[in-house]
């Protein structure tokens, strides 16, 4: 189902191109959960150790891919917004191709230096082999991922977000489906969880490259939009590379942040190990919404629609503020529950420090959804550097106090806590400026 949203009513329409995003990032985690679980029961622990160990690594190499894909399609709906079809056509294909090479690149890289990444990641030796059986068919994936996050992006840019949830689910489904019939039938083990993984996506990215081209005859490129237009060109690189900046920039922060609290010692880290993953879930429908809402406002822009742009901004807020401080007010009225869930009853230092760190964050989501906003907005209006300079204020904030207030004996760990919110905050000050003057020129430009 192909939405417009420039026009209609706004917050209907944030609301209803939302909603699929939302669900599609719910069961990507029914299907992790559900694969650590098939690995976990039917293998051991250390074929368990060994694909947990791999998946911040395959997060990773995904945020990339899913980086650049995610600019492009900001590219995508601001020509879809202007009617330009050209325009459109042609961006499809010089980012298809862009992104191509960069997948290409990335996937030898990683097979050339396979030994080399596994010892980067501090494998322990007793599952060195395992590991790195797994990797070894889990990255022939990568190509697949770049099929179906290019297209899933690339069909929200010109309305439909619900057609990439179906093909998601079908993915996952599948995908649950064969990690049964490889590991338990067929008992291949790791690789056999590999495969099932590989199959899946690889059905998923083609068939909606087939469904693209039979459903949207907008999006086909014929052969007179093979060619490469400098300006069209440098305005799709600049998306997808400073998007892809941001994404890795925020790995790399909390990767910082990790490894100050591991020095914390093991009931610190268990307990972050839990609480981030609860943090997460609660706060992610606010990042799909600002997905939706970059969308929404890319849409807008090539349409040369400022003030409803200016009325989809209040509406947003509003529909964050809303869910934030619901969701908040929940996770920090039932922290202690939430952590013992996923923690032994006997283990109560771990279940006192993760219900601390939700307490703090909760009462904060409101700081992580504007964020959301932002870095959605400037990405839609082609001024993807300024998400950059967000991350890195609130990453930067973060890491510099986490290490300067965890210091301090009377603080201690409570100072990283602390230290994640005030960055969501102050990264919001610079956005809130940055976006007054930017609405102020939009405006005057209108005007004359």
């Amino acid at each position: 189902m192909k939405r417009d949203l420039t026009q209609g009513n706004i917050t209907r329409g944030l609301l209803l191109f939302a909603l699929p995003l939302i669900l599609g990032n719910l069961l990507q985690q029914f299907y992790n959960l559900a694969d650590t679980w098939i690995v976990g029961r039917y293998i051991g622990d250390g074929a368990l150790a060994a694909v947990g160990s791999s998946y911040t690594l395959m997060t990773f190499l995904t945020s990339i891919l899913l980086g650049l894909c995610m600019g492009s399609s900001a590219y995508f709906a601001i020509q879809f917004g202007k009617r330009d079809w050209q325009a459109l056509r042609q961006g499809i294909f010089q980012s298809f191709v862009l992104i191509a090479l960069l997948t290409a690149l990335l996937n030898t890289v990683i097979y050339v230096y396979i030994d080399e990444i596994i010892v980067l990641l501090h494998i322990p030796a007793e599952i060195v082999d395992l590991t790195k059986e797994y990797l070894l068919w889990v990255f022939a994936g990568i190509a697949a991922t770049f099929f179906y996050n290019f297209y899933a992006n690339l069909l929200r840019a010109v309305g439909d977000s619900l057609t990439p949830l179906i093909f998601l689910g079908i993915s996952v489904l599948l995908n649950v489906v064969l990690d049964y019939i490889f590991v338990v039938p067929l008992q291949k083990g790791v690789s056999g969880a590999a495969m099932a993984t590989v199959i899946a996506q690889y059905i998923s990215g083609i068939s909606i490259i087939i469904y693209s081209y039979l459903r949207f005859p907008l999006l086909r490129v014929g052969r007179e939009h093979l060619r490469w237009n400098k300006q069209s060109l440098l305005s799709v690189c600049n998306l997808s590379l400073f998007t892809c900046l941001q994404q890795s920039v925020m790995n790399f922060g909390i990767l910082m942040v990790q490894g100050l609290v591991n020095s914390f010692g093991t009931s610190v880290m268990a307990a972050f190990a839990v609480a981030v993953k609860i943090d997460t879930l609660a706060y992610m429908p606010a990042q799909d919404f600002g997905n939706a809402f970059s969308t929404f406002v890319a849409q807008n822009y090539g349409a040369d629609k400022p003030q409803r742009i200016n009325r989809g901004v209040k509406s947003a807020v509003a529909c964050v503020a809303v869910f934030c401080l619901a969701m908040g007010g929940l996770v920090a009225l039932f922290a202690r529950q939430l952590t013992s869930a996923f923690v032994r009853t006997s283990s109560q230092e771990v279940i006192n420090i993760g219900a601390h760190y939700l307490h703090i964050e909760g009462s904060c989501y409101l700081g992580i959804g504007i964020l959301f906003l932002l870095y959605g907005y400037f990405r839609a209006v082609n001024r993807p550097l300024i998400s950059v300079v967000l991350t890195v204020c609130s990453l930067g904030t973060r890491v510099l106090l986490a290490y300067t207030l965890s210091a301090v004996p009377a603080i201690g760990v409570t100072g990283i806590w602390v230290a994640i919110p005030i960055g969501w905050f102050f990264a919001d000050a610079v956005g809130f400026v940055l976006w007054r003057r930017d609405d102020r020129k939009r405006m005057q430009i209108k005007a004359v």
